[in-house]
């Protein structure tokens, strides 16, 4: 009686004239018109025939049964399951270095590691082009000295570049997990005469497998939907991502179907991903009781010195493009190449030929944070302390921008906003609202975990004093989750600020932003231009990181 009892009550809280009633359904108009229409759209252009406007399936047929769309299907998958194997065999190991060995200057490794993490994607591409391309200073050196020189192009060149760029989504997890395994289990291993690795293999990665996993999963969907590594490193290695915008460029002024339906499938393989990961972890029991933590202990000799070598190199060689990146920037040019010496020549030309992309990248990812701060604060309330079935609801629908391709949704917004009644395609206001809507799911999680940790009481003293449920959140409850409100917008800004693949659909020459100038300028030689875009991104990029770092008492759990 109780249960059908809390059915009308649920509605009655759901349509009661409140404040909270009001930002409840506002939150579902937002969500409806900023989330779910776009992929409908898309969805529905897909079963379009571009020739005759009807139904059809002939798109997906295409993709499915042509050779060049299976091979680009075949590509993406071998690039996503390897470039995620190598992020686990570099960030698994290293996880278990920082977690459980006395490792000299542990904050310095898992620091750079976060440094990686939140650097543009594509930067490493372009900073190894110019370490180990056909002209880079590593292949020059190689050929100097009579040695065969390593392509950086080609699916191997991508898969290097995704391990070294995705590992730290494992690391911090794995990490975090072993942190909390019970040493118990793993010391009655031991007695039982298990060696370390068969320990680690038998007891350690079992309990810790949700974490790694997660991390993978992760690492996965990036590399599968990453398109500036593949455009830039692929020469002539086709992949989902780049063939959809080849598709999408082709089709400007018509229906993207074919687009479309590549980035669709896209969608489709990551999900497929995360069920399957569900359905496995849903057949055992990883949970252990946080009691008896590990403790770390000291190597000697060469293990020792092994340990620190790898540890140091993992994160050495991933900083390296950032480092090569910045180096170039303050390189002497004269117009598009490099006259040796040092200067600001780079930097000047930035200032004369790209103002309005720095300017443009700022203030659309400023006004998007702006945003996902009012939101997040509201969102977070409504999940954490209103109807436990509209917040599962609100959870649920703010997953789907982390598995949603940029591609997909860039293409979702140009066709529901190519509307003539409310046509803003070309304009800034699509972008700043695509950023919103990608990045606002950073804001509502870091403001939720800061919001569950505080008691409603105070809450309930303030209304019960006369205080509006306004007055009351604006009062009492916004001071107390502001630092999570401000870590959350500071990492929105981070990771919009860097958005490639949905801006490269959506920009126009007055709405051109940096990681669209860096992208245009590398494809067009213009590697000092590229350098110096890169570093003002990768100093602010930086400056963000460390104001989280200020804010947050745990710096790696702050960014899992």
């Amino acid at each position: 009686m109780n249960q059908s009892a809390s059915a009308p009550s649920s509605l009655i809280r759901l349509f009661r004239p409140d404040f909270w009633t009001a930002m409840t359904w506002l939150t579902f108009a937002v969500l409806f018109i900023l989330l779910i229409l776009p992929i409908f759209s898309v969805l529905s252009v897909s079963f379009i025939d571009p020739k005759t406007g009807g139904f059809t399936l002939a798109n997906y047929v295409q993709v499915f049964t042509r050779s060049y769309y299976l091979t680009a299907l075949w590509n993406t998958l071998l690039i996503g399951t390897l470039g995620t194997l190598g992020a686990c065999l570099l960030g698994v190991p290293l996880a278990y270095c920082t977690a459980r060995l006395h490792i000299r200057g542990r904050t310095i490794i898992s620091t750079l590691a976060i440094l990686v993490l939140v650097a543009p994607p594509f930067i490493g591409a372009y900073a190894w082009i110019m370490m180990a391309g056909s002209n880079g200073f590593i292949t020059n050196a190689l050929k100097a000295i009579g040695l065969p020189a390593p392509t950086i192009y080609g699916l191997p060149g991508i898969v290097f570049v995704f391990s070294f760029k995705l590992f730290p989504y494992i690391y911090l997890m794995t990490e975090t997990a072993l942190n909390a395994v019970n040493k118990s289990l793993e010391d009655a291993a031991e007695n039982m005469g298990c060696t370390a690795f068969e320990r680690f293999m038998k007891v350690t990665l079992p309990l810790v497998f949700p974490a790694v996993s997660t991390g993978a999963i992760i690492a996965f969907v990036l590399s599968i939907a990453d398109f500036g590594t593949p455009a830039l490193l692929g020469r002539g290695v086709r992949t989902l991502s780049t063939i959809a915008y080849t598709a999408y460029t082709s089709e400007l002024g018509g229906q993207p179907s074919m687009a479309v339906t590549i980035s669709l499938v896209m969608v489709m393989i990551s999900m497929v991903v995360l069920l399957g990961q569900r359905y496995i972890l849903s057949k055992r029991r990883y949970a252990s009781a946080l009691t008896n933590r590990p403790i770390r202990y000291r190597l000697t000799g060469w293990h020792n010195i092994a340990a620190h070598v790898f540890c140091y190199a993992v994160v050495g060689i991933a900083m390296l493009p950032a480092a090569v990146v910045f180096y170039t920037s303050l390189l002497k040019t004269r117009g598009p190449a490099f006259i040796g010496g040092f200067g600001l020549e780079s930097y000047q030309r930035v200032l004369y030929d790209a103002p309005e992309a720095i300017l443009n990248s700022f203030s659309y990812a400023l006004a998007a944070v702006v945003l996902i701060a009012i939101f997040s604060g509201i969102v977070s309330y409504i999940i954490v302390r209103r109807d436990p079935k509209v917040a599962g609801t609100i959870d649920l629908l703010l997953m789907v921008p982390y598995l949603i391709p940029g591609v997909v949704m860039a293409i979702g917004y140009v066709v529901m906003f190519r509307n003539p009644l409310f046509d803003i395609t070309g304009t800034g206001l699509i972008i700043i609202l695509i950023f919103f809507m990608r990045r606002l799911p950073y804001g509502v999680r870091s403001t939720t975990t800061n919001l569950r940790q505080i008691k409603p009481s105070m809450e309930e003293a303030a209304i019960n004093l006369g205080a509006s449920p306004l007055t009351t959140f604006r009062q009492i409850t916004l001071p107390l989750i502001m630092p999570g409100l401000i870590v959350g917008s500071l990492m929105s800004f981070i990771t919009a600020i860097n958005e490639l693949s949905s801006t490269l659909i959506l920009y126009t020459a007055r709405t051109i932003t940096m990681p669209v100038k860096i992208y245009v300028s590398v494809i067009d030689g213009e590697f000092g231009i590229a350098a110096a875009l890169s570093s003002i991104l990768l100093i602010s990029t930086g400056l963000c990181v460390y104001f989280v770092f200020r804010l947050s008492g745990d710096k790696e759990t702050s960014f899992v």
